[in-house]
């Protein structure tokens, strides 16, 4: 196991594509059954969060706004390839800051998608014409449509240590407003504050009671939680070995089941990435079509043996 995995540090790990540091071959993933195609909506955000993975901020626009026009063509190209997607998911930066965000929730619950919108449930959700929208939405289309809140954490003053002061009463003002209005709600927290998961289960679960969310604390896809992603841990490189070492499958992993589409600033068109975890990486950059992007991935980031291998995390709502 502790060869397999390379546990110690070394240099010139995540360097070479195929191999590992000490020449092993590196494990890969192939595209089996993909059931979420992922939009990041634009990386713009109304905060600036301690640990965002993607360095979303009101500056931040490295990925620029996805129109409604590019995720339609995207949509039609579902149907072309065949794909058996059964969840579209946005996520950003902030989605409702995208002016097309609405439009694109509805294109995609027309043709018979679930949707999982990924916010902070803030200011941009909370605009009049956004919950007047959002409210037909849920009306039209019920459950096919799930607003996933971040809560870094269930205690109001760990969460604002990550998001800012008052950010918490901000969320949960979002909260309740979803809660009132049906709307389908799940969240995302975080494990890093030396809690294990059986505790923060009962601390979100506690959280919910009190404010009567209809969130299931200990069912996976409601209470998502996500490992800590900090890029200057050291973690394993995964080897095709690793597989029966860790008595895992390469189907588990979310490169097996979804894509991601982003626009890049100054691109003139959108481009299809191995995972939601990885936007700046260019060799997961697979190709501007779902055709191009049915290759092969391998595992040559960190983030894809600490969180993807080894944290066993999934960002769809199945």
């Amino acid at each position: 196991m502790k060869d397999d995995l390379h546990t110690t540090a070394e240099f010139g790990k995540f360097r070479d594509q195929f191999l590992t540091a000490d020449g092993q071959e590196r494990a890969s993933v192939a595209l089996q059954n993909p059931e979420t195609l992922w939009f990041n909506t634009g990386t713009l955000c109304n905060i600036e969060c301690l640990n965002c993975y993607i360095n979303s901020s009101p500056s931040n626009d490295a990925l620029v706004y996805i129109s409604a026009a590019e995720v339609a063509g995207y949509l039609d190209q579902i149907k072309t390839q065949d794909w058996p997607i059964k969840e579209i998911g946005f996520t950003g930066g902030e989605p409702f800051m995208n002016p097309d965000m609405l439009a694109m929730t509805r294109d995609a619950l027309e043709r018979g998608y679930k949707v999982l919108i990924l916010t902070n449930a803030m200011r941009p959700m909370m605009r009049k014409p956004v919950r007047a929208e959002l409210a037909r939405l849920n009306v039209e289309f019920g459950d096919l449509l799930t607003v996933r809140v971040s809560v870094d954490h269930y205690l109001p003053e760990l969460h604002d240590r990550e998001r800012g002061k008052g950010s918490f009463d901000k969320t949960l003002e979002g909260m309740k407003w979803l809660r009132d209005t049906g709307v389908k709600m799940a969240i995302a927290g975080r494990i890093e504050w030396h809690e294990n998961e059986d505790a923060s289960r009962k601390g979100y679960g506690a959280f919910f009671a009190e404010h009567g969310f209809d969130i299931d604390p200990d069912n996976t896809a409601m209470t998502v939680l996500f490992p800590e992603m900090d890029e200057s841990v050291d973690v394993p490189e995964i080897t095709k070995a690793c597989w029966g070492v860790l008595n895992k499958s390469p189907n588990d992993v979310m490169c097996a089941s979804s894509r991601m589409v982003v626009k890049r600033k100054g691109a003139a068109k959108p481009v299809v990435l191995a995972c939601t975890l990885l936007p700046y990486s260019s060799e997961f950059e697979l190709g501007e079509t779902l055709a191009e992007a049915e290759q092969e991935v391998y595992l040559n980031h960190r983030h894809c043996a600490k969180f993807c291998v080894l944290g066993g995390a999934s960002c769809s709502a199945s």
